[in-house]
């Protein structure tokens, strides 16, 4: 199916006024209760919930795609249906939502109201998280949320239309449930292996959108992402990470795990000013994805 840029921007124009739809009728729930249902009858012992997990990882991917493609073949207005369906797998306003709901508390001193918004963005324990390591989560999850929430929904769109979106989101949506995770702790291995494979490209990509986004501070942004990006566990985290954290002139820091920037610890102001970068990053993805599917439909 090939990408349609007045389907892009009708699916922009959808988050950015509405949001996210209710859980009924959100594709990317359902996938999450097939995830669930899968998770639940996951058989015990390590090579076979490998096997298991792989078979999961492979659901939560190829489900979403075929559906796709069976909804754009039904007898229903083909741009309305296609451009609620990719807004499914993308959203911005919802992410900028949740950032804002850590912020205004935390602005107000309200800590522990912040810490609960948190839950949002991240996984991690927020008990013991002071008032700057609840800003630097809420950028780290900012920056990395980024590619994986926005730009590689719309890179996946511009490459392969529609399907390729959605099996991206699927596979994003298993890795966010299982992903090395949970009681099985081999079951989620394959579903983040994909995930990491899947946002190799979106991840730089995302990187290097912050970097154009951070204006004077580009070269600081650019420095810290080539530095830095390996200071996370995850392959591809580290690169929308240190590039924020160069890019707003902070040090990003999760205890016991790393340290990403040379700046000063941050502040809830930072939250807003992290909001803005991405604001701006984000912008640039859509120009750059609407003109990519521009640029395929004239060469047809």
């Amino acid at each position: 199916m090939r990408p349609d840029p007045r389907v892009l921007l009708a699916a922009l124009a959808l988050d950015l006024a509405l949001g996210e739809p209710p859980e009924r009728v959100h594709p990317v729930v359902w996938t999450g209760r097939l995830v669930s249902l899968l998770e639940r009858r996951a058989p015990s012992g390590r090579r076979v919930e490998l096997l298991w997990g792989a078979l999961l990882a492979a659901a939560a991917a190829l489900v979403p795609a075929l559906s796709a493609l069976v909804a754009l073949r039904l007898p229903l207005p083909r741009l309305l249906v296609e451009a609620y369906l990719l807004k499914c797998c993308l959203s911005w306003r919802a992410l900028e939502e949740a950032a804002l709901g850590v912020v205004r508390p935390l602005e107000a001193g309200g800590l522990g109201e912040a810490r609960e918004a948190l839950r949002f963005l991240v996984s991690r324990d927020r008990s013991g998280l002071d008032r700057s390591l609840v800003a630097a989560a809420a950028v780290e999850s900012l920056a990395e949320n980024l590619g994986d929430g926005f730009v590689a929904p719309l890179l996946f769109y511009a490459a392969g239309g529609l399907p390729a979106a959605a099996l991206h989101r699927g596979a994003n949506t298993a890795d966010a449930m299982v992903g090395y995770r949970g009681r099985h702790e081999y079951l989620g291995k394959a579903s983040a292996w994909l995930d990491d494979l899947l946002n190799l490209l979106p991840a730089r990509l995302s990187a290097l959108l912050i970097v154009a986004a951070s204006g004077r501070r580009s070269g600081a942004a650019l420095a810290v992402a080539l530095r830095e990006h390996r200071k996370t566990a995850s392959p591809n985290a580290g690169w929308p990470m240190a590039a924020a954290a160069g890019g707003l002139g902070l040090v990003l820091r999760k205890p016991g795990h790393y340290a990403i920037g040379a700046g000063r610890e941050p502040e809830p102001r930072d939250v807003r000013r992290a909001i803005s970068l991405c604001r701006r990053a984000a912008a640039l993805a859509a120009l750059g994805a609407v003109l990519l599917c521009r640029f395929r439909e004239v060469g047809r």
